[in-house]
């Protein structure tokens, strides 16, 4: 009898797969596996050959090497069972891959009989319990076991099975040669052409692995390339991911694309000043005018741009307070209306000049003053006198001068008329 269509094997890159498995053969080097509380369950009753069972070991071990081996990832088991069974490992006993491989190359067979339905109630029992190393339900990882028998069960498997399958266990069933199929579709979880396998001989046994690593693969999105994150792709496990996007940007509510953060809108820059928004998400800060930006880049700091030599006043730089600045001029000199060149102040214009009569500008913001025709200036440079006053006082003074001049000669000329007269009477007068 040969086996339907869902359950022939056929090779695809050196390795052999059910057919409707063909398609999902995994890109090498795109796969994680999943974490799984995994126990094999073993036939090495009479029927199986040393030879064959080392090809059962091999088989085990391979499917091992596709797996990430861990306290946090995956964990391994073994139940060997013939007319009795026993657990050779627990869950928790080996963490790591190395010395796990060793524990499967140690172990031998056992003895006559095929007692199924007892290992698979064994192992969901006691190897798939939280003190034998299995993670409960809280850890959501999947319990699975792999049952590899050639002959017919000499117990009843269909009731244990279904009980097993019920609890959580996956259930897959690899039958070898004289193995009874139906026992073998009793066992296995649904779908039976994901669940059950068949080879004809241990000597393909070990090429089977190669399903198994497609079966606990999680094909990973973001290695094949095929997420559509438009920047960063994350994995996340059973061939999930999720699309991150770089910093300074959002992801958008397709969940794939991202568009720029707008950081200074969001006013968590801790500019002091001002927020500049740059390319790809990203901002600066910059400083109003006076001042300048501190090391940290954000904090800004009065500029003192008279000492800068920056100001433009033609005259004198005075700084004010907040890093600003004013222009001011050299007296005599007024600021023009850009606010930091100067022009000459005339002060005639002014009216504060002093002068009485005329002001006149000599430049520089000097000045002196004059008087009009007909007036002298004053000791005071300021005030003006009229001329023919001047004139006046000075005829008064010399005429003054004049009639005492007079007044005395007239006083000699009286004198010596008297005394002639009298010298002429005395007769003393002589020639």
């Amino acid at each position: 009898m040969r086996l339907p269509r869902q359950f022939t094997l056929h090779t695809v890159q050196g390795h052999l797969v059910p057919w409707p498995q063909v398609a999902k053969v995994p890109k090498q080097g795109f796969c994680k596996s999943r974490p799984l509380d995994l126990v094999f369950i073993i036939d090495s009753s009479r029927s199986v050959r040393p030879l064959e069972f080392t090809k059962v070991k091999t088989f085990v071990s391979r499917i091992i090497d596709n797996l990430d081996i861990g306290a946090a990832d995956t964990r391994v088991a073994v139940v060997n069972y013939a007319s009795t069974v026993n657990i050779e490992f627990h869950l928790q006993t080996h963490l790591d891959k190395k010395s796990l491989k060793q524990a499967v190359g140690r172990i031998t067979p056992l003895s006559t009989g095929t007692m199924s339905g007892l290992a698979i109630q064994t192992a969901m029992e006691k190897a798939f319990t939280v003190e034998a190393g299995a993670r409960g339900p809280s850890s959501n990882i999947p319990k699975v076991a792999i049952i590899v028998t050639d002959g017919r069960p000499q117990d009843q498997v269909n009731e244990v099975a279904a009980r097993a399958r019920a609890s959580g266990i996956e259930l897959y069933a690899v039958g070898v040669d004289r193995a009874d199929r139906e026992s073998l579709r009793m066992i296995a979880s649904e779908p039976l052409d994901e669940h059950v396998f068949y080879v004809e001989t241990y000597g393909v046994i070990e090429k089977l692995s190669s399903r198994f690593q497609e079966t606990f693969c999680a094909v990973d999105p973001c290695m094949l390339g095929t997420h559509g994150c438009q920047h960063v792709c994350v994995s996340d496990g059973d061939g999930k991911h999720h699309c991150e996007c770089s910093q300074g940007y959002a992801l958008n509510a397709d969940k794939k694309t991202c568009s720029a953060i707008d950081k200074c809108a969001l006013n968590t820059h801790g500019c002091e000043h001002i927020c500049v928004n740059d390319r790809a998400g990203s901002y600066h800060c910059e400083c109003h005018e006076g001042y300048t930006l501190k090391e940290d880049r954000k904090a800004c700091a009065a500029q003192d741009q008279c000492a800068l030599g920056t100001h433009g006043c033609q005259h004198i730089c005075v700084n004010d307070r907040a890093g600003s600045h004013h222009c001011e001029c050299y007296e005599g000199y007024t600021l023009s209306q850009d606010n930091k060149t100067c022009s000459v102040l005339d002060k005639c214009a002014l009216g504060s000049h002093g002068c009485q009569h005329i002001c006149v500008s000599d430049g520089a913001a000097s000045y002196h003053c004059n008087c009009h025709t007909g007036f002298t200036l004053n000791e005071d440079k300021k005030t003006c006198s009229a001329v023919q006053e001047a004139a006046r006082l000075t005829s008064i003074r010399d005429a003054c001068g004049c009639e005492a001049t007079l007044t005395f000669q007239n006083k000699v000329i009286s004198y010596l008329q008297r005394l002639n007269t009298k010298n002429i009477l005395s007769g003393s007068f002589s020639a």
